[in-house]
């Protein structure tokens, strides 16, 4: 079990508050008692400024952060498709996002392509859009995302009868870039040996910031960073760990792991490093429009982007500064990139002599018997490797 000598943080509850409430929590429900609008975005190649600076909230869409009955959404998705998809189309179902304006997807796998054509046909959200994303980094795959975004930007604009203005977008791209160095420092704080926070208290934060305005998340985020330092909080663990795969919101799974003895000190997951890893960089001889494609389609990369060298090149990073000792890879049934992708990372894992761990969830998944013990003798092995 992870110990720990910490002290209770008001920082934090208000982020657990915003989680538990969701998505009726008062921030979205002021926001729309004002009159504003709320567009819903399934993908993390779904450029966030955009919207923002169309004076519209942007919120994630996820589905529920536990296992739950999917009858719903397994009517209109076969069940060989991921979890996470199912579990978002069946809250759509239900009208548990009734209070969206509008949805924006992105072409990253099959399982999100349906769901956004689902959501469109029977969940009925006033504006939609989806937009192509290749899966290189060449130049003429910046040119096609780029014609892409500004493609989005159009249809907005013509949708909301405004212009997006280019003070507009770039005060958006400062309030994103401020978010991502505030949680880059937060992360620096888990490079500790006794790190501050713990994993599943990070994710608590991770999944506010897809909740709320991101000028109230930022000014929190703020009070937490104080009040973790000012507090001499500790966390301690018999091993440290790192935390890959695929999209993940459930605490109770990370909570799971860190009550065997497993300190999960960093991850690459779309829910966490890869939506916030890469700032939008400002250049003068590029335009902003430029300036966030290019952000968007290098950003951490996702299992689905080629060559994956990329991908592995960061992991590898990561788990070195952050010292690591194993590496734990939770995978969704049927995601089918990160299956895929799982043995050549393992591989890659091997040379820098890091055991790896990989799990076969659901969506929501909080742990069984079965994975208690796989993660217990995971932990064991890396003890007895590390003596």
């Amino acid at each position: 079990m992870v110990n720990a000598q910490v002290g209770r943080l008001a920082a934090l509850e208000r982020f657990r508050e915003v989680n538990r409430t969701f998505p009726r929590n008062r921030e979205l429900v002021e926001w729309k008692g004002r009159g504003g609008k709320m567009f819903g975005w399934l993908c993390i190649y779904v450029p966030e400024e955009i919207i923002h600076a169309a004076g519209v909230l942007p919120i994630r869409i996820v589905g529920y952060s536990q296992e739950m009955d999917l009858d719903d959404g397994n009517a209109y998705m076969y069940v060989n498709n991921c979890s996470f998809s199912r579990s978002c189309l069946q809250m759509g179902l239900r009208g548990e996002y009734d209070f969206l304006d509008g949805v924006v997807g992105g072409s990253t796998c099959d399982g999100a392509r349906r769901l956004f054509d689902l959501w469109r046909q029977y969940v009925r959200t006033p504006f939609h859009h989806v937009l192509t994303v290749p899966r290189k980094y060449t130049g003429r795959a910046h040119a096609l995302y780029h014609r892409e975004v500004l493609d989005f930007k159009e249809h907005l604009e013509e949708y909301l009868g405004l212009k997006i203005t280019e003070e507009a977008l770039y005060r958006s791209t400062l309030l994103y870039n401020q978010s991502r160095e505030l949680l880059h420092k937060l992360y620096d704080l888990r490079k500790l040996g006794k790190p501050p926070i713990s994993g599943a208290e990070t994710l608590e934060v991770l999944n506010a910031s897809f909740r709320m305005p991101k000028e109230i998340f930022n000014q929190w985020l703020v009070d937490l960073l104080e009040e973790v330092i000012s507090f001499h909080r500790q966390y301690s663990g018999r091993v440290r760990l790192m935390l890959v795969g695929s999209v993940l919101t459930n605490t109770e799974f990370v909570r799971f792991i860190e009550d065997q003895g497993g300190m999960i000190v960093t991850d690459e997951l779309c829910t966490s490093t890869r939506y916030w890893g890469d700032p939008v960089v400002l250049d003068a001889g590029v335009s902003l429009t430029e300036a966030i494609s290019r952000r968007y389609l290098n950003n951490f990369p996702c299992a689905r982007m080629f060559p994956s060298e990329e991908r592995f090149r960061r992991i590898i990073k990561a788990a070195l500064e952050f010292r690591v000792d194993g590496v734990i890879s939770e995978t969704i049934r049927y995601c089918v990139p990160y299956a895929h992708d799982l043995p050549l990372l393992e591989k890659r894992l091997q040379e820098y002599g890091i055991p790896m761990l990989a799990l076969d969830i659901e969506y929501g998944a909080s742990g069984s018997g079965q994975i208690r013990t796989r993660v217990q003798a995971f932990i064991e092995m890396l003890e007895a490797k590390r003596r």
